[in-house]
C-alpha cells in the first residue's frame, strides 16, 4: 500500500509541477496578448467547506467509524460530495477535470473528467454519484466504483487528521482514458498520468484549488 502511495504523490508533483504559472520573462506582455484586457483569476470555492477549514460529517464515508460518532450515528458519514464553484475560465477552455485528493495518505477520492466547457461548477451530493451525468468518474482508490467516496481517516494511525485538496483544472481539450475492463477501470492514478500528458503539452490552462481537513476521531 505504501509504494502505491509513493507513485501517486510522484504522480501529483509532477502535475503540480506542471500547472505552476511560467514566470513572465520572455513571453509577450499580457496586455499584449489580451488586447489590454486583464486576465481575471481563476477561482475555485464551495459552500460545503471554507477553505482551509474543515470538511463537514456530510463528505465523509458512509462507513462504520469514518465520521466522529456524533449522536450514536455510529460515526457513518453522508458520503455526498462537494459543492463547487468556479470562475470563468481563460478562453479556448473544452472542458474540466475535478479530483479530491488526500495529501496525508496519496489517496484518491474522486475524480471527474469531460465536464463540460459550459459548466461553472458542480452539485452537492448528485455530481459524486455512480452514473452521474456531469461527467466521466474514475474508480476511485477504495475500489468502490466509478463515484464520488469520501474520507475515512483511520484513528489508528498518526496523523489522524488529513489533508484533503480538491482541484478543478481547464483544459482546452476533452480528455479520453482508456476503457479498461469490469476489472481494471480507470483509476486516480491513470488519470492523474493523463493530465501530466496533456500538461506536457500545454493543454492545462488553468487550474485552482482549495483545501480543507478531516478527523474520523471523536
Amino acid at each position: 500500500m505504501k509504494s502505491k502511495w509513493l507513485k501517486q504523490f510522484i504522480v501529483v508533483a509532477s502535475l503540480v509541477a506542471l500547472t505552476i504559472p511560467m514566470p513572465l520573462s520572455g513571453r509577450k506582455n499580457q496586455s499584449d496578448q489580451t488586447g489590454n484586457e486583464k486576465e481575471e483569476p481563476f477561482v475555485l470555492t464551495s459552500t460545503t467547506f471554507t477553505d482551509g477549514g474543515s470538511l463537514p460529517v456530510s463528505m465523509a464515508l458512509n462507513q462504520s467509524g469514518c465520521a466522529p460518532d456524533i449522536n450514536n450515528n455510529g460515526g457513518i458519514g453522508g458520503d455526498e460530495s462537494p459543492q463547487m464553484s468556479w470562475t470563468r475560465p481563460k478562453h479556448g477552455t473544452r472542458s474540466f477535470v475535478v479530483v479530491l485528493f488526500d495529501r496525508t495518505a496519496g489517496f484518491t477520492h474522486w475524480g471527474m473528467y469531460k465536464i463540460s466547457s459550459d459548466a461553472t461548477g458542480l452539485p452537492e451530493g448528485t455530481a459524486g454519484m455512480a452514473g452521474s451525468s456531469f461527467g466521466q468518474q474514475v474508480d476511485n482508490d477504495f475500489g468502490l466504483g466509478e463515484q464520488y467516496d469520501g474520507p475515512c481517516p483511520p484513528t489508528s494511525l498518526t496523523p489522524a487528521t488529513h489533508e484533503y485538496v480538491l482541484t478543478v483544472y481547464a483544459l482546452d481539450v476533452e480528455l479520453t482514458l482508456p476503457n479498461g475492463s469490469a476489472d481494471f477501470p480507470p483509476d486516480g492514478e491513470i488519470l492523474f498520468r493523463k493530465l501530466i500528458e496533456v500538461g506536457r503539452e500545454g493543454h492545462i490552462l488553468q487550474s485552482a484549488s482549495i483545501r480543507g481537513f478531516f478527523s474520523a476521531a471523536t
